[in-house]
């Protein structure tokens, strides 16, 4: 668990998050926050489909 916290965290500062703690929690809020920095864009489902 150790090793995939700190591959978050060196993800997040190589794209060149300024506050980590910041980040991490905005993305524990909405977790498809984090797919862009994977390079994984995010689409919501449209209503009826």
């Amino acid at each position: 668990m150790a090793a995939l916290r700190n591959l978050a965290i060196g993800v997040l500062k190589v794209t060149g998050a300024v506050n980590i703690a910041k980040t991490t929690r905005a993305i524990q809020d909405l977790p498809e926050r984090a797919l862009p920095f994977f390079g994984i864009g995010h689409e919501p489902d449209l209503p009826g489909t």
